[in-house]
């Protein structure tokens, strides 16, 4: 019988690392957004019900990628326990000499074995070597409808309404 996936690597495109929630939504609309995903989520990790040892769960940015586009739009957040959060960013993870425990990590939630493991990570860096070649376009919308009401917007539009600055694109 074939493991069901519950836990996948999401690399994020070089140009995109610094286009996150925390970064470009002031403080105040930031805490708002992750303090109702931990609620929503019950203070529970989403993918393996875990809680972490300091704080029970982290916010997790959920991006879907258009590669003919090139554009992230964000798609909503999920509540992660650290290991599980750690282990989406296996890139981060493997930079601070965590890749190891990230990697037994999935292998343990996704039910599969170290070369499975191995071979999903190998796999999320080729298409992640593919993204990294084009630079990217975020889109939180989702993350603005939230806050401010509004519907989708390019990411220049979302900062000058919300913050007052012009990104750097």
């Amino acid at each position: 019988m074939k493991a069901v996936v519950r836990l996948t690597i999401e690399l994020v495109p070089r140009n995109a690392w610094c286009d996150n929630l925390r970064s470009l939504l002031p403080s105040d609309k930031w805490d708002r957004l992750r303090k109702e995903t931990y609620r929503r989520v019950n203070y529970c990790c989403e993918i393996c019900g875990g809680k972490g040892p300091t704080h029970p769960v982290e916010c997790h940015e959920k991006w879907e990628y258009d590669d003919k586009k090139h554009i992230a739009t964000l798609v909503g957040l999920l509540g992660l326990c650290p290991a599980c959060h750690e282990t989406k960013h296996m890139g981060l993870a493997q930079l601070r000499g965590r890749g190891d425990i990230a990697r037994k990590h999935l292998a343990k939630v996704n039910g599969i074995t170290d070369a499975q493991a191995r071979k999903m990570i190998a796999d999320a860096f080729r298409v992640w070597h593919e993204r990294d070649q084009y630079d990217w376009t975020t889109d939180i919308g989702w993350a603005i409808s939230k806050t401010v009401g509004k519907e989708r917007h390019e990411k220049s539009v979302v900062l000058d309404t919300l913050c007052g600055v012009t990104p750097r694109l």
